[in-house]
């Protein structure tokens, strides 16, 4: 799935714009158009790297969240990330729906 906006799934009832991936276990997860603004609101290094955000969900490291069951980080090294960073990281929130919390650009070592 790209993040071009003419490939945005258009659902007038709760998400006038958004994206859709599956993970590896075959979860669908939303991107909404609310959650990819607080992304790059907050972090404008990732404004040209939706397709990536959305990659890294398909086939990034998946971890569980220590404190909350129903939420993962999933990690993802890219080799074309600007600024230096290697690596882009996602919140994804499984239940009760299936999104996108945020994303941030990281450096691993």
């Amino acid at each position: 799935m790209h993040c071009r906006e003419t490939d945005a799934l258009i659902d007038a009832s709760w998400r006038p714009q958004s994206w859709s991936v599956k993970d590896r276990w075959n979860n669908e997860i939303i991107l909404a158009n609310e959650r990819w603004q607080h992304i790059i609101n907050g972090h404008w290094e990732l404004a040209n790297l939706c397709d990536q955000v959305l990659d890294t969900v398909r086939l990034g490291t998946h971890k569980q969240n220590e404190t909350d069951p129903n939420k993962y980080r999933d990690l993802k090294k890219f080799s074309d990330s600007p600024y230096g960073y290697t690596h882009i990281l996602v919140i994804v929130r499984l239940l009760p729906n299936k999104f996108v919390i945020t994303a941030c650009p990281k450096r691993v070592r």
